[in-house]
């Protein structure tokens, strides 16, 4: 470009133009965008303009270009280029463009980092001190953009700006100025080092007076500040272990002012609530803070709408499926719900039930409501103390309330209901006889409710019925009767649409009791499945979900004959609709048949598999802010030295711009993404062909870290759980076709997966996404039996668990997660039995292994205790006399709980486990304490141990009499004799 003033002032209109307009961009400014000589015209304008929104948009597109083509910037226009946005930066007086230039000043330090950079940390250094309060407010508004930015390389000056926010923070006259200092200490914390943990530690009274003069002048400001405490609890919860108490108080104080503050200040405060409830439960109680935010929180959950509004959740047109609901209210119920999940049931009832009880014998519906909430959201957490001690209670009070005369409080009732139904199996279906004629009362009035209401009411139903098994047949006739009659006759689509919902509910509970009725079904379904309106999208994607039930669930021979005409349909519709939830239920339809006909997919593998990838890597439903979305339409990515920072284009199709200021994704394309994973995995493993396997697993590296393809929870599980399954699926292709090749590929496949595996359970910071990954690495473990271990290493990298037993099978983590994770390890432990070098694995894990399992067999939970027992049992077999040492430690443990246990199951698993240990090692147990030990609680086991726990005793005990007559002798002689008596007539019957 020319560069005489005639042509910068065009240069000016054009940009001035698409200020304006710019989805109407000249093509003449689209065209100079390329031009390398854009760089110093950008400047020009940027320092020259009069009108602040040139100045902006000059700003925002020289970040675009820097981003993009930093390489291409000669070495004189880089230093050029940092002197004139410092001297931009410096000169501005607009808000706004002070903005944009923090936000390019932040693209540069990733590219030219502070070391060579010194005139920026000359800049951020005199004005931070300035005496004057503007010009340490523009300071820490560019010291903010860049640590945010490039966090690692202001580490060495971490000591002094945690000195610095200790002043800035004292500065109460100057919110701003500690809005972006916590902005700055949010961005730090992750790269903290010990050495400046007291620093930090001290700082936060200081922090939450600021916090407290902040939320007075911006509470939007105060808002976004509070996610500081988010940061500190995720990375380093140590230093704010001393300030709980503190940090609670402050946090009840923000949702019980008097002054009106906004639901986003009030959620973030009790979303801090729970987050410190979830990871220091046991400091919380021990600080006697429960009572005072159970007080806090319950005229929250118990509080009337606005007069002429409803809850959102009670709203005729609301979602039970929308996750979105960032209400007090809702988060109010998420505290009650953690701590469930992470406090002694026993400590949480004693102050939690009568409030409840007090709400549930109020005059006022939305205090019944409240109670009712309240017993739903414990189901999950508290489920075993509910099971044994309150069920039936519990049941009684929500039977009652579906007869409530307020909606609202029915409503609550149905929402409980199925949380019961969900979370108290099996005993729940126990009272099938007095809840079904309540739930098919409210299915004979469907067409009279709304239609908001009847959608809980289904939601009961629907619970209920996943769990009845056989017990559905005497209700099956009127159950179908009813949604065949929806489906026929009801107007309402929503009404239809639960009707098929139901009906797949239905068929996972009967079966193929549902064989009569598989016809008249299959002709409704195939009305909504080729019935492409728009207005028909929900119930059309409904059907294709409970096709795919039905194919799982209603036998092969019935089924069968329409699997390639299913397949055909998903092909039809992929093609035909773009929509998300359209095609991730074709996805599960396709899954569904891969489990029936295999066959019928083998043709159309590579389409299939490839519609799906696309999915995987689309970043559609991926938005960005309006600002920065109207820059990308002067870009086209066409250059090949771009480093890795495609940016979003019009369509949508490209990888997302990791630095534009907050994507988000719609929740039907992360469901999309779940889904397609799962059924990626299941086709692959019922076809037996990895038709996509690497490109997969691939894909799916990035899926350890949140990104626009994989950032959400539940898409990194799916995508672990398909890895897993591939690693399977080739596995059984090599034992049906033992080639090298298959061989090779066998270990490529196993030598990229499971050190992914590993990785993720050191570095993944979601709880339910490590429980996927040691569930797939376990399934691939005994699929793959010893072979894993050829790999180079392997067995090295097993003693990589330790960080894993630390944090998920450890007394802090919830119940369910310590369940799961100490049966995992058993079971990890009983595979590597067989395995090739799996005692020397199994040696090496016992240190870390030994002390949590040990915890978990002295447990207050009978489920960990039995899995822990299991475990320690399987350890034994599998090291064998590398844990010969701590055999004396086991036998003492188990001796004690033999003394005390009365679950059945427990003891069960005690008398295998010490099977486990005197064939492992006869040495290392003495068979006369053994014999001992159990001959004299023989009067109590018989009336504890169930037929097969008994029996195990006996031949454990003829056994040990055959093979070690000596020692059997010995420990006779030391019973008495009625005992003795028992004992031999026990061994000496056939």
């Amino acid at each position: 470009m020319a560069s005489d003033t005639h042509t910068w002032t065009l240069f000016e209109r054009e940009i001035a133009t698409f200020a304006r307009d710019p989805a109407n961009a000249t093509a003449q400014l689209k065209l100079a965008f390329k031009d390398p000589a854009i760089i110093p015209a950008l400047c020009a304008v940027m320092t020259g303009s009069q009108n602040s929104q040139i100045r902006q948009s000059a700003a925002v597109m020289l970040r675009m270009r820097v981003k993009k083509h930093w390489k291409k910037i000669s070495p004189d226009h880089r230093e050029s280029l940092k002197a004139v946005v410092l001297q931009a930066f410096q000169q501005e007086t607009e808000h706004t463009v002070r903005h944009s230039l923090s936000q390019l000043s932040a693209v540069m330090v990733k590219h030219e980092t502070p070391d060579r950079w010194p005139a920026l940390f000359t800049l951020l250094n005199q004005s931070t001190k300035s005496n004057n309060p503007m010009d340490r407010q523009v300071g820490l508004l560019l010291l903010s953009k860049v640590v945010e930015s490039n966090p690692e390389p202001f580490k060495p000056h971490y000591r002094q700006l945690l000195q610095l926010f200790g002043t800035v923070l004292r500065d109460l006259d100057n919110p701003t100025a500690m809005y972006y200092s916590i902005l700055t200490l949010t961005a730090m914390t992750a790269y903290t080092g010990t050495e400046e943990m007291n620093l930090m530690r001290s700082l936060i009274p200081t922090l939450i007076i600021a916090l407290r003069h902040l939320i007075k002048a911006d509470q939007d400001q105060a808002s976004e500040a509070m996610e500081v405490f988010d940061e500190l609890m995720e990375s380093e919860v140590s230093i704010m272990v001393p300030h709980i108490t503190e940090i609670v108080h402050f946090c009840l104080e923000v949702r019980t002012r008097n002054t009106t503050l906004t639901d986003s200040l009030r959620v973030k405060a009790l979303s801090c609530i729970a987050f410190l409830i979830r990871l220091k439960s046991k400091t919380v109680l021990k600080q006697k803070l429960l009572n005072p935010i159970l007080q806090t929180v319950f005229p929250v959950l118990s509080a009337a709408p606005p007069p002429g509004e409803e809850d959102p959740e009670d709203e005729e047109n609301s979602n039970e499926d929308d996750t979105d609901n960032e209400s007090p209210k809702h988060f109010a119920a998420q505290v009650i719900d953690t701590m469930a999940l992470h406090m002694p049931p026993e400590k949480l009832f004693h102050q939690l039930m009568p409030l409840t009880q007090a709400c549930l014998a109020s005059d006022n519906p939305y205090e019944r409501k409240a109670g009712l909430m309240c017993l739903a959201v414990l189901a999950e957490g508290c489920a075993d103390h509910i099971r044994t001690k309150m069920l039936s209670s519990m049941l009684q009070t929500v039977c009652q309330s579906l007869s409530d005369s307020n909606q609202v409080v029915r409503s609550a009732g149905l929402f409980a209901l199925g949380q019961f139904s969900e979370h108290l199996q099996p005993e729940v279906s126990k009272y099938c006889a007095e809840l079904m004629p309540l739930l098919l009362g409210y299915m004979s009035a469907l067409n009279q409710a709304k239609i908001g209401h009847v959608t809980k009411a289904f939601y009961a139903l629907e619970n209920f019925l996943e769990n009845l098994g056989s017990e559905i047949e005497p209700y099956l006739p009127t159950l179908m009767e009813t949604m065949l009659s929806a489906l026929s006759n009801a107007e309402n689509l929503k009404l239809k649409e639960l009707a098929v919902s139901a009906i797949g509910a239905i068929a996972n509970a009967a079966k193929e009791k549902l064989v009569p009725y598989f016809l008249p079904v299959i002709e409704s379904l195939k009305g909504f499945l080729t019935d492409t309106r728009d207005e028909m999208r929900s119930l059309q994607t409904q059907a294709l979900d409970t096709l795919s039930v039905l194919a799982r669930t209603i036998g092969k021979e019935v089924f069968s004959p329409l699997a390639a005409e299913c397949v055909q349909l998903g092909l039809n519709l992929t093609n035909a609709i773009d929509d998300p939830d359209l095609r991730r239920c074709t996805y599960s339809l396709f899954s569904a048949v891969s489990t029936v006909s295999p066959d019928c997919l083998n043709p159309h593998l590579t389409a299939i598999t490839t519609i799906m990838l696309l999915s995987l890597k689309s970043t559609e439903g991926v938005t960005v802010s309006q600002w920065d979305k109207t820059f990308v339409l002067l870009d086209d990515d066409d250059d090949d030295e771009a480093q890795g920072d495609t940016i979003l284009d019009e369509e949508g199709t490209d990888n997302v711009d990791p630095d534009i200021a907050g994507f988000s994704v719609e929740n039907a394309y992360i469901d999309e993404k779940e889904d397609t994973c799962d059924a990626l995995g299941e086709i692959a493993f019922n076809t037996g062909v990895c038709v996509c396997g690497l490109a997969f697993v691939s894909l799916t590296m990035h899926s350890v870290s949140p990104s626009p393809q994989f950032p959400h929870e539940d898409v990194r599980r799916a995508a672990f759980v398909a890895m897993g399954q591939f690693c399977r699926a080739q596995h059984k292709v090599w034992q049906e076709n033992p080639t090298e090749a298959d061989y090779q590929a066998l270990q490529k496949l196993l030598g990229v997966v499971l050190p992914s595996f590993l990785e993720a359970v050191h570095s993944e910071r979601e709880r339910q996404v490590v429980m996927g990954v040691l569930e797939a690495m376990n399934a691939v473990l005994k699929a793959c039996q010893g072979r894993h271990c050829r790999a180079p290493g392997a067995c090295r990298r097993s003693a990589e668990y330790d960080a894993m037993l630390q944090e998920f099978a450890g007394e802090g983590s919830p119940l369910a997660d310590r369940s799961f994770s100490v049966g995992t390890l058993g079971e990890i432990l009983q595979s590597l039995v067989n395995v090739s070098g799996g005692r020397a694995c199994a040696g090496k894990l016992s240190n870390q292994l030994l002390p949590v399992l040990v915890a978990g067999v002295r447990d207050s939970d009978s489920e960990v205790r039995n899995n822990s027992v299991f475990a320690l049992g399987a350890l034994a077999q599998a090291a064998g006399p590398l844990v010969a040492r701590d055999y004396p430690m086991m036998l003492s443990l188990f001796s004690n709980l033999l003394s005390k246990e009365q679950d059945r199951r427990v003891i069960d698993n005690l008398c295998a486990a010490l099977c486990r240990m005197i064939m492992s090692n006869m040495e290392g147990v003495p068979l006369e304490q053994v014999l001992s030990m159990h001959i004299h609680s023989w009067d109590v086991i018989p009336g504890l141990c169930v037929p097969e726990t008994q029996n195990t005793l006996v031949m454990l005990l003829r056994d040990v009499a055959q093979r070690h007559s000596k020692e059997f002798e010995v420990a006779m002689k030391s019973l008495p004799a009625e005992q003795k008596m028992k004992l031999t007539g026990a061994v000496s019957q056939s």
